[in-house]
């Protein structure tokens, strides 16, 4: 289970570098590929290949087009690298508005990836709500 927060700055190749106590549970068995996929939130979502192509087989079957345009259309596979990298596509960094500063948050299944200024516009939205 993801769980925590994490400071983190994007390089300027636009890689990340995932935080060591997540490592393990995002890669297993010799595969470095991971899944991250454009939500509906405003932020990124990060997650094992093996998970995400677990929810793309069923949405292929009775997903709607909505669900598929967000899970496949809206995803990259990147491959983690030896020192625990991994490259944001610029489309979906842009989709996100990711910039320079950013905040990984785990929770649950996966990890989310905001940018910090817009986390803490989410973060305000949604207390409001809940006052």
């Amino acid at each position: 289970m993801f769980h925590g927060i994490s400071s983190l700055s994007l390089d300027s190749k636009g890689r990340i570098t995932v935080p060591v106590k997540y490592r393990p549970l995002l890669v297993s068995n010799g595969l470095t590929y991971l899944a991250i996929v454009e939500s509906n939130f405003g932020c990124l979502v990060m997650m094992p290949h093996n998970i995400w192509t677990e929810r793309t087989r069923v949405l292929l079957k009775s997903g709607t087009e909505i669900e598929k345009r967000f899970w496949i259309g809206l995803s990259d596979t990147p491959e983690l690298d030896k020192s625990g990298r991994v490259l944001i596509a610029p489309m979906l960094r842009s989709g996100a508005s990711i910039n320079k500063e950013v905040i990984m948050l785990g929770v649950g299944e996966h990890l989310e990836i905001w940018d910090a200024k817009r986390l803490g516009r989410h973060k305000e939205i949604v207390r409001a709500k809940n006052e």
